[in-house]
């Protein structure tokens, strides 16, 4: 892929991403009264989609390639570590995905519990709230993630617009964090949500532009790079329940605030240590 359009590729993929759960949710909702329908359409589709993907899209054929090396079980596990210092821009990109992520699953673990808490309600009262908080959240990430794409391909720079998304979500976290009605916990979760777009498409495309050995072991390095994204996913919610336990009140009242703040920190120094990278603009 040209690096002038991966920018607006991640974009539109990021669009997509969004988009399609909304779908999903909306064509299972029609199927609520039978359970066999709920499970075989939504199947259905994945398969017909799938095989207009193999059918359609073609690749070289790859009989006769040949391998320096046979693949065990010792060899793969080998292939999932590398020397940071080899790859510096990648691994600083690494990094900063994985605070990112972080930072994004500790503000998200507890949202139903939070916007209880700080409305005042039970948690089964604001299910309509974040249903509606979710539908403009889609909005907001298609438009971080559209906008944040073309016009990083536009202006050839990733790494400002890494920074400025880690900055944007943490903003939106520190107005949660403090929120004490209702329109501040819209403001920053359009915040978040706008900070999510911009940076999963760009940092996304500046993937693209420091993945090492491109030609030979491409699928190697988007692999490790998926961890960068599922560990925090892993373990945020873990840990999140200690930050929530420091100065619990005798009402019982959970430190949203403190986790809250942290994951404004994390998202931040996400975008911070992206900075780092000195092989892209």
């Amino acid at each position: 892929m040209p690096e002038s359009q991966r920018g607006k590729v991640a974009g539109l993929t990021g669009f997509a991403t969004q988009v399609a759960p909304v779908v999903g949710v909306v064509l299972a909702g029609s199927f609520t009264t039978n359970n066999l329908l709920l499970f075989l359409v939504p199947g259905a589709i994945g398969v017909v989609l799938t095989l207009l993907f193999v059918l359609l899209v073609h690749e070289k054929d790859s009989r006769g390639n040949t391998f320096e090396e046979k693949l065990n079980l010792g060899g793969l596990l080998r292939k999932y570590l590398y020397n940071p210092k080899q790859y510096p821009d990648f691994s600083w990109n690494w990094l900063g995905r994985f605070l990112f992520y972080f930072g994004l699953t500790l503000n998200t673990t507890f949202t139903a519990f939070f916007f209880a808490s700080r409305l005042g309600v039970s948690v089964t009262e604001v299910a309509g709230i974040i249903a509606i908080l979710s539908m403009a959240g889609i909005v907001a990430t298609t438009a971080g993630a559209i906008g944040g794409g073309f016009i990083s391909d536009k202006l050839r720079r990733r790494r400002a617009f890494v920074f400025g998304a880690g900055i944007i979500f943490g903003a939106g976290a520190i107005v949660m964090a403090f929120a004490t009605d209702m329109p501040m916990l819209v403001v920053g979760s359009l915040l978040g949500s706008l900070g999510i777009g911009a940076f999963s498409a760009v940092d996304q495309a500046l993937l693209l532009d420091v993945l090492p050995e491109r030609d030979t072991d491409a699928g190697r390095f988007m692999g490790i790079t998926g961890f960068a994204t599922s560990i925090p996913q892993s373990i945020a919610p873990l840990i999140a329940p200690l930050f929530l336990a420091v100065g619990v009140s005798a009402s019982g009242e959970k430190n949203y605030l403190l986790l809250y703040v942290i994951a404004a920190a994390c998202t931040f120094l996400g975008g911070l240590v992206v900075l780092r990278i000195r092989s892209v603009r």
